[in-house]
């Protein structure tokens, strides 16, 4: 009964740290896609991140540019310290280096392709419902695909008025998780569970 508790108890902590996590890489996303600063929302998730994305400024320096690697550092930083916790409560001990090192790797992709695949959605829903919506998340949402779409947009065409770019988007979202995520996160040797979401 002990044992379901602490175990239903690290569950829950890796759950949230991979919320935080989330929330860290959405953060990166916004400033690479160049979001709007001030919206709310954008507001909201750097108040919520800036306590610890603010102890790698102090080394790494503010964002120059569109990438903001104090963000990424925390991001990587932050899961695997918590792999190592989650492995010396369990009682297995210090997990190898470089398996450490490739599931932090891989629990920042994943998190940014859960980003990616959660926007696509919302973005599609909105395109249906309300395609010309001024809801401070609508258009965060819009500005965070932007990036990833207009590329695709260029190469594939739409068919009347069906645009195809989202379903490319889409696949290619799953190969790169399923593919290459995938494959890290065996390569690892750590439990998928503690990696992402």
């Amino acid at each position: 009964m002990g044992n379901g508790l602490g175990s239903a108890g690290l569950m829950l902590v890796n759950t949230l740290i991979n919320i935080y996590l989330f929330l860290l890489m959405l953060r990166f996303l916004l400033q690479a896609s160049r979001a709007d600063y001030y919206n709310p929302l954008s507001q909201s998730v750097v108040k919520i991140t800036q306590p610890l994305v603010g102890l790698f400024q102090s080394f790494l320096g503010p964002v120059a540019g569109r990438f903001d690697l104090a963000t990424l550092a925390a991001g990587f930083v932050l899961k695997v310290v918590s792999i190592i916790i989650i492995f010396m409560v369990i009682g297995i001990g210090m997990p190898p280096i470089p398996g450490l090192l490739i599931a932090g790797i891989a629990a920042l992709a994943n998190a940014i392709l859960k980003i990616y695949f959660f926007a696509m959605i919302v973005m599609i829903i909105l395109s249906w419902v309300a395609p010309n919506a001024s809801h401070p998340g609508a258009l965060l949402v819009m500005q965070l695909v932007e990036p990833i779409m207009a590329p695709v947009r260029k190469v594939v065409p739409a068919l009347g008025m069906i645009d195809l770019s989202p379903i490319v988007v889409f696949i290619a979202i799953n190969l790169i998780d399923s593919l290459i995520v995938g494959s890290m996160i065996r390569a690892a040797g750590i439990s998928g569970a503690l990696v992402g979401l």
